[in-house]
């Protein structure tokens, strides 16, 4: 099956959002894809309808016959010059563009520590995000640690759903907060939406210079060993919620062989990216916060639909967002103590076991990947990778087809397998189709 639009967006959070409203007033075909259910992404989970910021432009979305949605539909790769490979619950299908915008977002930088893969340590925006979801924390204990303003954000909706929040544990010192805190006068939203989180959790101890050393437990989370202003204590708990800031999503924009630097999608002031007629919007560029993601969204919508100059406002406020990351990195920024947390056998990736000791022999990314599988799991080193690159410097240099777990189905749907087929296959064959064959004769798994 397939389907074609003018232009696709890949991402249905505030940059992809803000990018089908300023593309789709200029009357070209607009598919918008994402795969979760309800678009929003994670800032607006549940629906941006749910919240007031986001109320307009989803109304004004919904009103317009000329964007087609792609709700549940799961990017898996790329099918040709100018295709993507898409897959959903029930079909899988190529989806066609001339221009191609990428609002990816960002996922949580989770890094390791003794005792991080029992039950009940979670991310501290994956735990919010269950929450979210329904799942049920009235009751129960909980630590909230990492580095960033999400953690107060994610304490707040703990509490609101009857957790009881014991420590907010910021990892970045006083004198940091506190210039952050100062220079937050030039952002008055952005202030006004701390003093509000702030005055929600009053009561919950919010530390500084302070970081997760151990989780203890049997078969379950128990205690939390703590390094708290330079003193160690243990806390009893039911649920650790960790996080340490976000990651961009390039995994796409890599496959497309879009130039990355510094982790993130390297962009001009048109928010297009090296490659001609792809642009890419929100934290898939640079994690700033939903109001840089808006504007880079809608920036990226007018210059991809027309030729045309973004309104002075959105340029603005691009501006002012990039000044307000920047403040954030440099507040924020990880301490070195956190590279040391790590016993020999803690392990660094999940989803192949592998364990510290087993890495510090390797001295780059893809050594660690050939000699111990590191990466190659499931999750294509989303969570190692960000740890790994923390730990060791070490950068990711490839990315493998398809970017996310795909039915072999669904690649042979799309890559019919032909009868008489050499399993190392010809070199000049599509890099899709390659993949499928070679892995459908030997009998491999698509993941």
């Amino acid at each position: 099956m397939m389907h074609n639009a003018d232009i696709v967006i890949v991402g249905a959070g505030p940059a992809g959002l803000a990018a089908a409203r300023s593309a789709a007033r200029s009357g070209a075909r607009i598919a918008l894809v994402d795969d979760n259910p309800l678009a929003g992404g994670q800032i607006w989970r549940g629906g941006p309808q749910h919240n007031p910021q986001a109320s307009q432009l989803w109304a004004e979305l919904q009103q317009m016959a000329n964007v087609q949605w792609f709700m549940q539909s799961r990017v898996i790769g790329t099918a040709a010059a100018a295709q993507l490979l898409l897959e959903t619950p029930q079909q899988a299908f190529r989806l066609g563009y001339r221009k191609l915008i990428l609002a990816t977002g960002a996922r949580e930088r989770l890094l390791p520590f003794p005792g991080w893969t029992l039950p009940g340590v979670t991310g501290a925006g994956g735990l919010q995000a269950l929450v979210k979801g329904g799942y049920p924390v009235h009751g129960k204990r909980i630590v909230v640690a990492g580095s960033g303003p999400l953690l107060l954000a994610v304490a707040a909706t703990l509490q609101q759903r009857g957790a009881r929040v014991l420590h907010i544990l910021e990892q970045s010192s006083w004198r940091k907060l506190a210039g952050f805190t100062l220079q937050l006068a030039r952002t008055p939203a952005k202030l006004r939406q701390a003093w509000q989180l702030r005055l929600q959790l009053a009561g919950v101890p919010y530390r500084a210079d302070s970081y997760v050393l151990r989780a203890q437990g049997e078969q379950q989370l128990s205690a939390v060993q703590m390094m708290v202003a330079g003193r160690r204590l243990s806390m009893d708990c039911d649920y650790l919620a960790c996080g340490y800031g976000l990651l961009p999503n390039t995994e796409l924009a890599q496959a497309l062989g879009c130039r990355i630097v510094e982790g993130a999608v390297q962009v001009d002031e048109r928010q297009q990216t090296s490659l001609e007629n792809i642009y890419c919007a929100g934290e898939g560029s640079g994690v700033g916060g939903v109001d840089l993601a808006l504007a880079e969204g809608h920036i990226a919508g007018i210059h991809a639909s027309a030729p045309g100059n973004p309104a002075s406002h959105w340029l603005a406020q691009r501006r002012r967002q990039q000044a307000f990351a920047r403040r954030l990195d440099s507040a924020f920024a990880l301490r070195p103590e956190l590279r040391r947390l790590c016993a020999p056998e803690t392990l660094v990736c999940r989803c192949e076991d592998v364990a510290y000791d087993a890495l510090q022999a390797h001295a780059s990314w893809r050594s660690a990947k050939l000699h111990t599988r590191c990466g190659m799991g499931p999750c294509q080193g989303r969570v190692c990778g960000g740890a790994t690159d923390f730990l060791f410097g070490w950068k990711p240099d490839s990315v493998r087809l398809p970017i996310a777990p795909a039915r072999i189905a669904s690649l042979m749907a799309l890559h019919p397998l032909e009868s008489e087929c050499d399993p190392e296959c010809d070199p000049e064959c599509d890099s899709g189709s390659r993949f499928t064959r070679f892995a459908t004769v030997r009998g491999k798994p698509a993941v």
